[in-house]
């Protein structure tokens, strides 16, 4: 892959690149800039600096400091792509949705910043891995990364050894998963980005606190969330406070008792009478398209006996299923289409899609610095480089390739899992 096309798409790297130049500080950053972001989209196995300084002809030690200790913002980078490459992807349709996921990196040793045994989605399993947290705007077309942050376990958190050896910054405290991603949610809101529907896997749907945080942001979502999840069933809610006996303050908190409770979504779904169910189909990428039985009931969630609004509870259970395979809530409209929720519900394979070509396409995992720094100067060249191959799509004649600049879009592998559901016994996010 890489900038093998036409003098026109040359070009357009290059006014490309002076646009990211502009928030990056000093002059003698814009070729190493350049180099990296080149040796990345080269056909090179490993896109570390030592195999991407001769393919681009770029000095080891050049991009080596570049990457990995130059004190230029991923911030202001990442903000320039995602002001670059956002009319782009606007022009394709509106966006649809902010995506929250994040992402594992499988690693040897204990020395690379926020390396701990963790959930890696990329094995399936509990290992030794990084994890960073990433917030994508999308539309059916394409998606991009807008905020992309290493996961720091508490672990690393306290350790001042641990900390001053991988430069990590003072100011970063530990926050849980949920927690950097609304931080990143609130950073979009106050960035004006176009709005979309909050997307989020059962990891982070999971979390009432998030769901709740993401309400009063005034924003709505399409949560998953775990099948042990209790709701109050369509037409119930919690008791109302008890009778206040005259002695002491007035009692203010639902209740609910023996025989007036919540239920599970599984208890719930499985209830569910046959009319219940409808056949819908939705559409993945520009081709695919995909059909499952779904139903959908207005409940209320059910936590810590306090009354929250109604909400839509979506739920799948394909043909041949012994029982359902997945759950959202959604804070979307009463009134909006059943084909339209599912649309939406689904739309998340974009950040599937994402990591499948950053990690595959252009090494976002290929990262073998150790501090804080490199590993998201690495992260954010990698996205910066994935943007202007976004924005390369649009030059692509119809009769032509579907990706410009030969970023391929391989199918997802046969036994491929979303990060979230690939374990049903995986434990939520901490």
């Amino acid at each position: 892959m890489g900038l093998q096309g036409s003098n026109g798409s040359k070009k357009r790297f290059s006014r490309y690149v002076e646009g990211l130049a502009s928030v990056i500080g000093h002059a003698d950053r814009v070729g190493p800039l350049r180099d990296y972001c080149t040796g990345l989209m080269l056909p090179c196995g490993c896109k570390s600096v030592k195999p991407m300084a001769p393919v681009t002809a770029a000095q080891h030690q050049s991009l080596l400091h570049f990457v990995g200790q130059a004190s230029w913002s991923d911030e202001k980078v990442l903000a320039k792509v995602c002001e670059t490459v956002l009319p782009a992807i606007d022009r394709q349709g509106p966006i649809e949705a902010w995506i929250i996921d994040d992402t594992g990196f499988p690693k040897k040793g204990k020395h690379s910043v926020g390396v701990t045994r963790q959930y890696c989605g990329q094995l399936g399993k509990q290992d030794n891995c990084q994890a960073a947290v990433s917030l994508s705007i999308a539309n059916r077309q394409a998606s991009l990364p807008v905020r992309y942050r290493l996961y720091l376990p508490q672990e690393w958190a306290g350790d001042a050894a641990r900390r001053r050896n991988a430069h990590v910054p003072e100011e970063i405290v530990f926050q849980t998963k949920p927690e950097i991603a609304l931080e990143q949610l609130r950073w979009a809101c106050e960035a004006g980005l176009p709005g979309g529907v909050v997307l989020l896997d059962a990891g982070y749907g999971n979390h009432t606190g998030l769901r709740t945080q993401i309400g009063a942001l005034e924003l709505t979502y399409v949560a998953g969330i775990l099948s042990s999840t209790t709701v109050w069933a369509p037409g119930t809610k919690p008791l109302p406070p008890k009778r206040w006996s005259g002695q002491g303050r007035p009692p203010t908190r639902p209740r609910r008792s023996a025989t007036h409770k919540p239920v599970s979504v599984k208890l719930l779904a499985l209830g569910l009478p046959r009319r219940a169910w409808r056949t819908v189909s939705w559409r993945e990428g520009t081709a695919e398209q995909l059909t499952s039985r779904f139903a959908r009931v207005r409940v209320r969630p059910a936590h810590r006996n306090e009354l929250h609004g109604e909400e839509w509870l979506l739920i799948e259970w394909p043909e041949g299923e012994k029982e359902p395979t997945k759950y959202w809530l959604s804070t979307l409209a009463r009134d909006i289409a059943f084909k339209r929720l599912v649309d939406l519900a689904k739309l998340r394979w974009r950040i599937e899609r994402d990591y499948q070509e950053l990690k595959q396409e252009l090494g976002l995992g290929h990262f073998e610095g150790r501090g804080w720094r490199g590993f998201h100067h690495h992260a954010t060249l990698c996205i910066a480089a994935y943007g202007f191959l976004i924005s390369e799509r649009e030059a692509i004649p119809p009769s032509g390739p579907r990706v410009a600049a030969g970023l391929s879009q391989p199918a997802l592998p046969a036994n491929y899992r979303p990060r979230g559901a690939a374990d049903p016994n995986r434990a939520s996010h901490s």
